[in-house]
């Protein structure tokens, strides 16, 4: 195959080496692709749906409802009440405050092992409606996007997907980036006067070049929330130091245990940092002496400290002896547009004392970029973030299905074969993508190691079993 073949009549000749390598990484492309195309497609299809819902009806239904303004309301305890009244045998787990005077109280209650939402006019303290938690669109969408609904096994094969979306961006950038005098044009325009797999790989190649930026972040911020990548190495390494909470006690449960299921509740920056522990005199001012702790009064210190000036707070109860009382904002959970005012404060459910207050400034730099980049690759940053990233999944959608027609036009005609490209018969080249697994390897393991078992089948199973070659090539 000469070079101008190899590359669909568009490119100038060069040197062998330099088209050796072109299609060692063209085929390195074409496998990831393989693994990744239809992650992509379901990531960015089911990404769109909790945008849409996010927007149009909440992440718990907060906008669903809406009430009239009033200059007074109920205690917080009183609309309690009537959530609870609303659920038989029903025990408070979580009380959200409303998005603005418009909206309603929102409380999650559990009952017989299932949680519930009663939303609650909070001036009148009337039942709105209830609904079940985690039985929405926006959750169904939320589980396949993150385990494929597959568990622990999903959430691996999501990982291993990511990190070769990122093979997959790289490998792409340098198949189309500009060799010649002339090729930047080629690079950021696509050309459209070409028909058929000429055009098809000019609108793939540039759609890919300007999404490649956004789709790396979304990416790394996914895998971020993984289990081997994400929770065993980068977020073991940049979670908050529970030692900066100067003498206070500490619990054997970490923030994690706040998280309701596979929904991400609680900062990343927080989740494997230990709660503190109630029932001692450390902490500062936080309830007035002499008052009860009790929902009102904590809700109240909420407002004192700044909660709910610009979106809603959440405020949930203690949990056991030596639980505490937790307020917290941010804008993962849809609380606020602004992931720099995220903050977290837990009270001592004896004393009323603050034991710990932590927000954006004291995250590590992994914690602030996280915060961030979630609150980006959710769409929570306002109008703007929702057409930001609406267009972006559009255009991941358009680029897999660009890639597949690629594929297709290309393969022989009339013969059901993979089609990969042809191996580079340089030895040098397949060192040098040995070297690049094993760099792989250190950085993201998971996918290091799946890149491993690749390459052995490449180099060393497909050169000894014709039968298996002729399919794949």
């Amino acid at each position: 195959m000469s070079d101008t073949t190899l590359h669909g009549g568009l490119a100038p000749a060069r040197s062998p080496s330099a088209a050796q390598l072109y299609r060692a990484v063209w085929r390195w492309h074409f496998y990831a692709g393989l693994y990744v195309v239809p992650f992509l497609l379901i990531l960015a299809t089911t990404g769109l749906i909790m945008l849409c819902v996010s927007v149009l009806d909440g992440r718990d239904g907060e906008k669903r409802l809406r009430v009239a303004p009033s200059a007074t309301t109920l205690a917080v305890s009183r609309q309690a009440e009537a959530a609870l009244a609303a659920v038989p045998d029903g025990v408070l787990k979580q009380y959200m405050a409303p998005l603005g005077p418009t909206h309603a109280a929102l409380f999650r209650v559990d009952a017989g092992g299932l949680a519930r939402i009663v939303a609650v006019d909070p001036a009148t303290g009337r039942v709105l409606d209830d609904w079940s938690r985690r039985a929405g669109w926006y959750d169904l969408a939320d589980t396949i996007h993150g385990t494929l609904m597959l568990g622990w096994v999903g959430d691996r094969m999501v990982e291993i997907a990511a990190g070769f979306g990122i093979v997959l961006i790289l490998s792409g950038l340098y198949l189309w980036w500009p060799r010649s005098t002339g090729g930047l044009r080629r690079m950021l325009v696509p050309d459209l006067a070409l028909r058929g797999r000429g055009l098809f790989r000019t609108l793939h190649g540039t759609l890919g070049f300007y999404v490649s930026i956004v789709l790396f972040a979304f990416l790394l911020s996914g895998m971020a929330w993984t289990g081997i990548w994400g929770e065993t190495i980068v977020q073991a390494w940049s979670t908050f130091p529970a030692a900066k909470w100067d003498n206070v006690p500490l619990s054997d449960v970490t923030h994690a245990a706040m998280n309701d299921g596979g929904l991400k509740e609680v900062p990343w920056a927080l989740e494997q940092t230990p709660m503190p522990a109630s029932g001692s005199s450390a902490g500062l001012d936080g309830v007035p002496e002499g008052t009860p702790v009790t929902i009102d009064s904590v809700a109240a210190l909420a407002r004192r400290l700044g909660f709910g000036a610009d979106g809603r707070f959440e405020l949930n109860p203690p949990l056991g002896e030596t639980g505490v009382w937790t307020i917290s904002q941010d804008s993962m959970s849809n609380d606020s547009h602004h992931p720099t005012s995220d903050r977290t404060v837990h009270v001592d459910r004896y004393s009323g004392r603050i034991l710990a207050d932590v927000g954006y400034a004291d995250y590590s730099p992994a914690g602030k970029a996280m915060a961030v980049g979630i609150a980006l690759h959710e769409g929570d940053m306002g109008l703007w973030n929702v057409a930001l990233n609406t267009l972006f999944c559009l255009s991941v959608i358009a680029l897999c299905v660009s890639g597949i027609a690629l594929w297709w036009l290309r393969r022989p005609k009339g013969a059901w074969r993979l089609a990969a490209p042809p191996v580079p018969a340089n030895l040098p080249v397949a060192r040098g993508a040995a070297l690049t697994a094993l760099v792989v390897s250190l950085l993201f393991p998971l996918v290091g190691l799946t890149l491993i078992a690749v390459l052995v089948l490449d180099l060393l199973v497909l050169p000894r079993v014709p039968g298996l070659r002729r399919a794949l090539g």
